[in-house]
């Protein structure tokens, strides 16, 4: 969410500049990920946990940077205005479960109208449309302290009174969105004496709102349970500012000051009156039991010795209260503040000393541990692959475990495994594949400028096997082609019909994950064609090692990347690391140099397009000729007088014994050997 800093100003005098502001945030939880603007337009991008509602508006910041740097925090006041006469409306609450507190107040000849430009222009900093001064007051009064509220037209309520229930079967309600609801009997809705006219915590009703019209207003502040409206907001498919908050927990001693500041600014902006005292109905007491704070379990699990009178100037300025408790150790009984719902035990009034002293004050010591360690089996395997990774330029990451339905289909064929109750859709399912979450930080470097990026993770994947699960181990590559025709070296290609950036980039991708593999042990590697359906035909590889599959690599079809918006060509490689982890560290020998001569002889051969260089090797490996060293390709040509649908490929072989120097006719016998090999896969000997 966007904060204003110079909101937050308001109500604590700083003397720190915004930029030591968002750092020090940053430090004791409240986290700014971004800033933006200039001086007094200044905008914080905030991430502010989902147990800390009490800091998502600007009020709740305040007191954290109050509490931080030891100064006063200025109380919100509603401004004293004059009353008169008494209310005859009622509120009614019937689901005490549902709804705790219901305070109401009416507010009559009111003209609608733009609001302030103050007001406008700061609701637009934080991204919120104005739409007129009474909806304008509700909202402002929500981002300045965190309470949400709703303004009704007061003329088209019913019967004189609210009541506060569980819809009944067959009720509807058309919600601000102008859409008809069904209702169910769960849903917690405000009512008039004869229809439902919201959906209490999260949506206002169509009939009741405010118009350009409207002079009788009636403005309600309420706390409701955060499970009811919860299961009321996912009911109906919403997600307002209001139920964002009331899901996570509202302050039940703020609907008198909420309803008050809104009916204030209602009032000051289109004039009007407000008529009576707050309606403040209380169904039931919300009051926190007070959490024991032992002064020896601060040093204990902290590791360092706080002094007492910091422990509780910490504590006092967050605006908890404290009360010595009789005894020679110092104990305490704390009473937690409204706000602080998140606060329940003895830790976590610890874990609020230690953010505000500071987690880089506490000394780096290691824990207390009795027991026996033992290492994986496949720790040191582990350990080898990922050192040749950074050797290879590649930084290792971390991604999140979670992935979502979409990208499950796109990027898995395995059977997942659902996520009892998901933080959100996109995270809905445990990874079935590595590659979402590489994509992911692929596409967060390119939009930050980073366009040269290579990357690694070593990590489970999550299957569903039957009525359990299986969680076997992956290695994800993701690499920019940028990065990689950037390191690869000038000169010439094997192919010199297909000397082009991308063959080359491929290639060069092709040779780090062959180093990668060959530090297993192995007797042959091959490479097919057959890749998931999200790679690119042609410009990708399955790897066999010995016969079994341990990897897949190569460019990314454009349709894997476009939901990411990446803009730019990357190549993906998945590798099995558990089967790889299966087959011992291949054991690097000295050999020492041959006394006698190697033989060289070459080959020229057209075939058919059909006809890989794998097939070659196979073949000419089954003759068994034991002085055969290496048979390697030299060089690829097509066109010229190369018919279309074939190639020419210069093929060298090199002979070499260990024990004598070779004799001329054996070296002869061995490549007419090779030469009918390869005629009997349907290739033709250039003379």
């Amino acid at each position: 969410m966007k904060l204003s800093a110079q909101w937050i100003r308001d109500f604590v005098d700083l003397t720190v500049d915004n930029h030591r502001l968002a750092e020090d945030l940053t430090a004791i939880g409240i986290a700014v990920e971004g800033t933006s603007g200039e001086d007094a337009n200044t905008v914080f991008e905030m991430e502010i946990g989902t147990n800390r509602p009490d800091a998502m508006n600007h009020y709740g910041v305040a007191r954290e940077a109050a509490a931080l740097y030891g100064l006063g925090l200025k109380a919100i006041q509603p401004g004293l205005i004059e009353r008169e006469g008494k209310t005859d409306f009622a509120v009614e609450v019937e689901d005490a479960a549902g709804c705790a507190r219901y305070t109401a107040q009416i507010v009559r000849g009111v003209n609608i109208k733009p609001s302030p430009e103050k007001t406008a222009g700061r609701l637009a900093l934080v991204d919120q449309r104005p739409i007129n001064n009474a909806a304008d007051a509700s909202n402002y009064t929500l981002w300045e302290m965190g309470h949400p509220t709703h303004a009704f037209d007061l003329d088209l309520l019913e019967g004189g009174k609210i009541i506060v229930r569980r819809a009944r079967e067959g009720e509807t309600l058309k919600t601000l969105d102008a859409v008809d609801r069904k209702l169910s009997a769960e849903d917690l809705i405000i009512a008039d004496a004869r229809k439902p006219v919201a959906l209490a915590g999260v949506m206002g009703g169509f009939d009741t709102m405010i118009t350009e019209g409207t002079k009788n207003i009636l403005v309600e502040s309420a706390w409701f349970d955060p499970v009811a409206v919860r299961k009321t907001a996912r009911r109906h498919g919403l997600h307002t500012d209001a139920s964002h908050r009331f899901e996570r927990g509202a302050d039940f001693a703020a609907t008198p000051l909420a309803c008050a500041l809104v009916a204030q600014r209602i009032v000051e902006s289109g004039g009007g009156r407000l008529i009576g005292g707050a309606i403040d109905a209380v169904a039931r007491e919300m009051d926190q039991a007070p959490v024991l704070l032992r002064i020896s379990q601060v040093h204990r699990l902290l590791g360092k010795k706080i002094e007492t009178h910091e422990v509780l100037g910490i504590l006092k300025r967050l605006g908890f209260e404290l009360v010595p408790e009789p005894g020679a150790v110092p104990e305490f009984s704390v009473r937690i503040p409204s706000w602080r719902l998140d606060v329940e035990r003895e830790i976590d009034l610890i874990e609020e000393v230690a953010r505000l002293h500071g987690y880089n004050k506490f000394p780096n010591t290691l824990p207390a541990f009795v027991g026996a360690v033992v290492e994986s089996p496949r720790a040191v395997k582990e350990a080898k692959l990922r050192s040749l990774l950074l050797a290879l330029g590649y930084h290792e990451t971390v991604s999140l475990s979670f992935i979502s339905h979409e990208d499950a289909e796109s990027f898995s064929s395995s059977p997942v495994v659902e996520v009892e109750n998901p933080l959100s859709e996109e995270a809905a399912l445990m990874r079935s594949s590595l590659v979402p979450g590489m994509l992911d930080m692929l596409a967060y470097n390119l939009n930050r400028g980073t366009e040269n990026v290579r990357l690694f993770e070593m990590g489970e994947v999550y299957e569903a096997v039957g009525s359990g699960t299986a969680e076997p181990r992956r290695i994800c590559m993701g690499a920019t082609a940028s990065a990689l025709q950037h390191d690869r070296p000038q000169g010439g290609a094997l192919d010199s019909s297909k000397n082009t950036p991308a063959m080359d980039t491929f290639r060069s991708f092709k040779g780090d994950v062959e180093e990668l593999l060959a530090a297993f042990r192995h007797s042959t590697l091959t490479f097919d064609r057959r890749t998931a359906e999200y790679y690119q035909p042609g410009r990708s590889a399955r790897v066999l090692m010995d016969g079994g599959e341990v990897a897949q690599f190569g460019y990314l079809d454009a349709q894997a990347t476009a939901g990411r918006k990446i803009r730019r060509e990357v190549l993906i490689a998945e590798i099995f690391a558990d089967r790889l982890c299966e087959r011992p560290v291949r054991e690097i020998g000295y050999q020492p140099l041959p006394r006698f001569p190697g033989v060289e002889r070459d080959f020229s051969f057209v075939f058919g397009d059909e006809i890989v260089f794998a097939k070659i090797r196979a073949a000419v490996e089954a003759l068994g000729l034991a002085e055969l060293r290496s048979f390697t390709p030299v060089e690829i040509f097509r066109g010229g007088s190369v018919p279309a649908g074939n190639y020419s490929i210069l093929l060298r072989a090199r002979f070499q014994s260990s024990e004598r120097t070779l004799r001329e006719d054996e070296v002869n016998d061995w490549s007419a050997k090779i030469v009918r090999a390869l005629q009997g896969l349907g290739g033709s000997q250039r003379v």
